[in-house]
């Protein structure tokens, strides 16, 4: 008999929302917030309603077989004005900048502009499936019009397979701290870290699926060659390279990527990333929880397969609960460091809209000594 799962681990801060409607349009947001069980049964009948009618298998495979076309698209279309600033970055990833001053809190990354808090007509815009306040990419970006030559991912094969890992002779293999963000789209997490962590052992490898969304990372006046390599990589390609061995990151981050993955290739995608991890390193996620407004947002015709849909414009996403995870990267080998739901009601009081949000944040971390 299977062991019974634990509670949901819920945030330890925040306040509860109060109801009274005349309190209602004077905030902006709500952490922790307590759903009642008629929401969680409204909720539960819209994604049944919305996953009543699944495209058909050869549209399905379309998608699969375009996905890097659609992601080029998405970030040639916006380019950084979709993207908004994860103020709540070194909040909840300490580990990204372990020497920083808490009192150093936001300096940097409001550098880029805190839309989420001080714009408030930008709350209510989920489009396609793509809501502006967390998507795989946050922050307005300062870009230049220089463009640097692109790590694709076939000159990064050449490249790689002529590395001599075991002598040292990678990007970033003099560092002391290794960080590696999967999904970096216009670097909305790459540039902060560099920013906030003055670590001189410091380096930072980001990768995305898109080749246009790492150009804009290369292209940015922020990035720096040496203290950080960008390439593109496939991770649902098990031949796809990495330019650092096994077992020489300290972090690997995942916001907002794994979920436009097919289901179906999650687990061989985490039991790679865990492969690179030295002992005792973390992987980082934030990721879209079960019943989130996106989901909640999406129209029959949209849903491929359980919890898993097509926005308008051809990327995909998939909405996890926390158990769901905890499998993932337990069975990777990972052992739990934290798995909490976050939902959060947010205000738009310019167009009296609420907005309750559900997002999963883990930390989950490589043994230091291999299991008895």
């Amino acid at each position: 008999m299977a062991a019974p799962r634990e509670a949901p681990e819920r945030r330890p801060f925040g306040r509860r929302f109060l109801t009274d409607p005349a309190r209602l349009f004077q905030h902006n947001a709500w952490d922790n917030v307590e759903w009642s069980e008629e929401q969680e049964a409204s909720a539960r009948s819209k994604v049944q309603e919305n996953s009543s009618q699944l495209l058909p298998q050869d549209k399905q495979e379309e998608y699969e077989v375009n996905a890097k076309r659609y992601w080029d698209d998405f970030y040639k279309i916006h380019e950084n004005g979709f993207f908004k600033d994860r103020h709540w970055l070194f909040t909840e990833f300490p580990e990204l900048a372990p020497n920083r001053n808490p009192s150093q809190n936001g300096d940097s990354v409001h550098k880029y502009g805190n839309k989420e808090e001080s714009n408030n007509e930008g709350l209510g815009s989920c489009e396609n499936g793509h809501c502006s306040l967390e998507t795989r990419a946050e922050n307005q970006l300062n870009l230049i019009t220089v463009t640097p030559e692109i790590c694709t991912e076939e000159l990064a094969a050449q490249k790689y397979s002529e590395l001599n890992h075991s002598d040292g002779d990678y990007p970033g293999s003099s560092a002391s701290y290794r960080i590696l963000e999967v999904g970096c789209g216009a670097g909305n997490t790459v540039f902060p870290i560099l920013q906030t962590n003055n670590d001189p052992g410091l380096f930072v490898y980001c990768c995305d699926f898109s080749t246009t969304a790492v150009d804009l990372v290369q292209n940015n006046a922020e990035y720096d060659s040496s203290r950080c390599f960008a390439f593109v990589h496939d991770l649902c390609n098990d031949q796809s390279p990495f330019p650092m061995p096994d077992k020489s990151l300290d972090i690997v981050i995942l916001i907002f990527v794994l979920s436009a993955v097919l289901p179906e290739k999650m687990q061989c995608i985490i039991n790679r990333l865990s492969r690179l991890l030295k002992p005792g390193g973390m992987i980082l996620l934030r990721d879209y929880g079960r019943y989130d407004l996106a989901q909640l947002r999406f129209k029959k015709g949209q849903c491929l397969s359980d919890n898993f849909y097509v926005r308008g414009d051809g990327t995909r996403v998939y909405f996890f609960t926390q158990d769901e995870l905890d499998d993932l990267f337990t069975t990777a080998g990972l052992e739990k460091i934290q798995n909490l739901v976050d939902r959060r009601l947010q205000v738009n009081r310019g167009k009296q809209m609420t907005m309750y949000r559900v997002w999963i944040q883990c930390k989950y971390r490589k043994p230091a000594s291999p299991p008895l």
